[in-house]
């Protein structure tokens, strides 16, 4: 059975958990979005802080942090971007770094947006 992670993030109108918790292991995706459900403005580096942020805030309502993140897959529309994105990723992210895999697509759900993270992270039952 899996319990769902109560967060402040905006309450999307899709059928969908901002995390999820089940057999010891968060499961979450975090995208750029305010409060408000938009997609932030300033292109991939503050796409990426607002992603990152929404991560932490995750995390923090699952009473977890950074530390017990385990494996972070990011996924972004252009490879340009991968060097902005590993740059504020290393602003959060400490030794023992989480595994992780990097992703070029097509495209996200919503046009604008540049950058998604699918992160896993470790929690006490």
């Amino acid at each position: 059975m899996i319990k769902t992670v109560k967060t402040e993030l905006y309450a999307s109108p899709s059928p969908l958990e901002w995390a999820t918790i089940g057999n010891g292991i968060l499961f979450t995706a975090q995208i750029p979005i305010d409060d408000q459900g938009k997609v932030v403005d300033g292109g991939i580096e503050a796409q990426t802080r607002q992603t990152m942020e929404n991560l932490r805030h995750t995390l923090e309502c699952a009473n977890t942090n950074l530390t017990d993140v385990t494996q972070v897959l990011i996924y972004v529309t252009d490879r340009s971007h991968l060097p902005v994105v590993n740059r504020i990723y290393a602003e959060y992210f400490e030794k023992p770094y989480p595994n992780r895999a990097a992703l070029v697509i097509a495209g996200l759900a919503r046009e604008e947006m540049l950058v998604e993270l699918v992160v896993y992270a470790a929690v006490e039952d």
